[in-house]
Parts: C-alpha cells; sequence; structure tokens
C-alpha cells in the first residue's frame, strides 16, 4: 500500500454526474491518489452533501465533501490538491481554460481524463446515442433507436446518463419499469424529462450512480444495451454503434464546446437534427464540419416533427410555452419545440413568463439572461416545481403550451387550459438510421 502523505491529491469539478463516474473509473480504490473533494456547478442545492462512503470505498470512510465551484482556489490551497481534474459537460472552451487558468494560479496541476479510462467494457452490444450540446434532439434520436430494435426482436436495456440529485445511497443502481417507479424514486422533473415515454413506450430503463453495477444488471436483462446520453457527455460505456446529433440551429457548436466535439470525432454516423426548421447556410456549416473532422462517419439530415394534439386551440390566443429545462439553460437555447408549435399553430402572442416568476424561478432568469418568452421547466426538487407552478398559474395567458417531454400536469396543478407538444425524429434521415442499425453485424 501506498504512503498516504505521499498520494497525489485530487479535486474533482463537477455536477453530479460525470464527477463521480470518473472517479468510480480512476480513483476509487486506488490509494496513489486521495480525492480530497468534489466541486459542484450547474445544478441547485447539490453542493454541501457528501459522496457517501457506501460508494467512495474503503479509502474513504467518511466519505468525499462536496463544495460549491467558486471555492476552487480555497480548496486547494486549504488541501495542498496536486491535480485539479475538470468532469462535467456543455462547457465552451474558454470556460474551461478559465478554471485551468485559476488552478493553475493556485498552484495545481488541471487536467481531462480521456475516454479510454472512462467506457467501461459490455459482454452485450452497445448502442451510444450522444450529442455535440444539450437540446440536439437526441432522447427522440434515442426513442427512433429502440424503436428499430424492438422491431428487430431485441430486448433492450435503456441506461441513462446520471442525474443523481437525492439522496445518493439510494441511487445507486436505479431500475425502472413503470411511471410509478419515478415517484418511488422522488424523480426531478429533469428526469422525468429524460425517463417518462422511455417507460410509457415500453423499454426497460437504468440509472444511478455506479455504473458498472448498473451495466452488469442491465446485461442480465437486455440483447442490447442502449445509452442515451446527457447533455453532450461521451459514454459511459464502450460503444459497438456510436452516434452523435448535431443542431444546426446552432452552427459551429459541434467545434466549440467539451466534450461535444469529441463526440462528433468519434461518432460512426452524425445526424444532423431538426433540418425542417433551420435555415440551408447553417445546415451547410455543420455539414462542412463533419465532413472536414469526420469524414469516415456516415452523415445523415433528419427532421424533428412537432405535433400537438389539440392544436387548433392555439390560433388566436396568448400562448405560455415552457420548454424543456437544460436546453433553454445550459443549452443556451432561446426556442424549443412549443414554441416552434405556438407559431406554427398561430399563437396571437407568446407570453413573457419573467414578469410573473415565482422564487428560484425568478433566480434562473436572472442567470439566464438570453431567456426571454419562454419558461424553463425548472424542477429540482419539491420547493422548485411549486414556484414553476406558481409561475404558470401567475401568467396572464389563454392556453399553457407545454414542450417538455413529460405530462407536467402530474407534477403542477394548472389554472388554465394546458397542450402538449411531441416531438420525434423523422423523414428520410430517420429510415436510414434504421437501416444502418438494422445492417449493422453486432446488432444482426
Amino acid at each position: 500500500m501506498a504512503d498516504s502523505r505521499n498520494a497525489i491529491k485530487v479535486l474533482i469539478l463537477g455536477a453530479a454526474g460525470r464527477d463521480f463516474h470518473n472517479f468510480n473509473c480512476c480513483y476509487r480504490g486506488d490509494d496513489r491518489y486521495r480525492v480530497v473533494a468534489f466541486t459542484a456547478t450547474q445544478i441547485p442545492n447539490i453542493e454541501g452533501r457528501v459522496y457517501p462512503a457506501e460508494l467512495a470505498g474503503p479509502l474513504y470512510p467518511q466519505g468525499i465533501p462536496i463544495f460549491p465551484e467558486d471555492q476552487l482556489e480555497a480548496l486547494i490551497g486549504e488541501h495542498g490538491v496536486n491535480l485539479v481534474v475538470f468532469s462535467y459537460s456543455d462547457v465552451p472552451y474558454a470556460q474551461v481554460m478559465h478554471l485551468a487558468a485559476r488552478a493553475s494560479a493556485a498552484g495545481a496541476d488541471f487536467g481531462l481524463i480521456g475516454t479510454r479510462a472512462t467506457m467501461l467494457p459490455s459482454k452485450k452490444p452497445v448502442v451510444a446515442v450522444c450529442a455535440v450540446r444539450t437540446g440536439c434532439g437526441k432522447s427522440q434520436t434515442t426513442r427512433r433507436v429502440a424503436a428499430v430494435l424492438r422491431e428487430m426482436g431485441k430486448r433492450i436495456a435503456v441506461v441513462r446518463h446520471p442525474m443523481p440529485y437525492g439522496d445518493l445511497t439510494k441511487q445507486i443502481c436505479q431500475r425502472y419499469a413503470t411511471i410509478e417507479d419515478m415517484d418511488r424514486y422522488e424523480c426531478t422533473i429533469e428526469e422525468r424529462e429524460e425517463y417518462e415515454l422511455h417507460i410509457a413506450n415500453g423499454n426497460l430503463l437504468y440509472a444511478g450512480i455506479d455504473y458498472q453495477q448498473i451495466l452488469t444488471a442491465a446485461e442480465a436483462e437486455a440483447d442490447v444495451i442502449l445509452w442515451d446520453g446527457g447533455n453532450n457527455d461521451t459514454p459511459f460505456f464502450k460503444p459497438d454503434l456510436h452516434i452523435t446529433v448535431a443542431d444546426p440551429h446552432r452552427p459551429g457548436h459541434e467545434l466549440a464546446y467539451y466534450p461535444g466535439e469529441t463526440n462528433f470525432r468519434m461518432a460512426d454516423v452524425i445526424v444532423i437534427n431538426k433540418v425542417n426548421t433551420a435555415r440551408a447556410e447553417d445546415i451547410a456549416v455543420v455539414e462542412a464540419n463533419a465532413r472536414a473532422h469526420n469524414p469516415k462517419a456516415k452523415h445523415i439530415r433528419a427532421d424533428s416533427a412537432i405535433t400537438c394534439a389539440g392544436g387548433e386551440q392555439i390560433r388566436g390566443k396568448r400562448v405560455l410555452v415552457v420548454e424543456d429545462g437544460p436546453t433553454l439553460t445550459h443549452g443556451e437555447m432561446t426556442i424549443g419545440a412549443a414554441h416552434v408549435a405556438a407559431r406554427q399553430f398561430g399563437a396571437a402572442a407568446i407570453v413573457d413568463p419573467r414578469p410573473h416568476a415565482a422564487g428560484s424561478i425568478r433566480e434562473v432568469f436572472a442567470k439566464y439572461r438570453h431567456l426571454t418568452d419562454i419558461l424553463p421547466a425548472m424542477g429540482y426538487g419539491r420547493e422548485q416545481i411549486a414556484d414553476l407552478e406558481a409561475t404558470i398559474n401567475a401568467a396572464p395567458c389563454d392556453v399553457v403550451l407545454i414542450g417538455t417531454p413529460i405530462d407536467l400536469t402530474r407534477l403542477v396543478k394548472l389554472n388554465k387550459p394546458a397542450l402538449r407538444v411531441a416531438y420525434e425524429l423523422s423523414g428520410e434521415g430517420a429510415d436510414t438510421l434504421a437501416n444502418v442499425i438494422r445492417s449493422h453485424k453486432r446488432l444482426m
């Protein structure tokens, strides 16, 4: 056993997801290193907790504390940190290097962990669906892949990128087979946005923290593992088929955000989504970047078809648009599917929610100033869900148009009519992707 006094002291910068996986893969049980702390950002109310001893292992009988990222320099000084490891996703390159400069100025080295060390091998074929940014249409692409695999007679287990924002000891390995399982695990709105449609479609789903344990459980029930990535993170499992979704509404972002460019360069298939609503010149930029930086990948154009049952009720009405939270916040989008649908179905006006924002929702608008006539469906805990409900009910509108994938009315009580917007991968590109899956040797 190495002398703990000589161990390399590590600080992991994270957001309750990739950081825990990197620790589990690279540092847990290795006495050459001593992880002194995690930091947390992007997600509210996750700092001040502890990565528990049950997950951290015998080298950490007290667990590992989690601090706010703004304490970076103080933590380096207090603990004599040798190495700061960046471990979260969908971040512009400039921000990554600002953090590197802060670590370097405080005396620590700064590093990133490559995919080889963190993609776990599977006994079963793995299809990974990732993206270059949050909100590219990764979830609808995953649903399309799942449907094709089911049509092929395959038993699939969808494994979601981690979102462990509650009691970590209860979230080590979570199995979802029914809608009620989301209530049992006290899922946040963000978790429900990613889980609900998979479960409704009959897909078995796993998520949690310890992805080796999750992989072992999924392999026991499935013929194919379907990795459903989060943000623009790289896969936790080594894929046999790596699909990356790009967004022509944000041309050039595929080369400007970490680690989305990694997915762009690694992909076997690049799906350029939303071409039915994007400008031709923006589609051309993404395609040119794909040819230049990953010419071996198959490049597919696909549509994102938007539907709304009861959409005729939108015409001439004042509409409050509610969209998927992460897509709008750190995804930096200014519109979503519901916003597009409001215009498509002839809304008289889209109501600005900002003057009516309650509690923590006001803080969201203060932080993400690019948001104007659109409300992110934030719901990290009961208090924020209550703030979301109060904001919606205070807005002077005739109809609430919900673009988040979940049935939001199961969680909030609304005082006005609500319509749901659906969006699915469609068009010739969706069929081309299906043919790629059907002809893949490991999936046949």
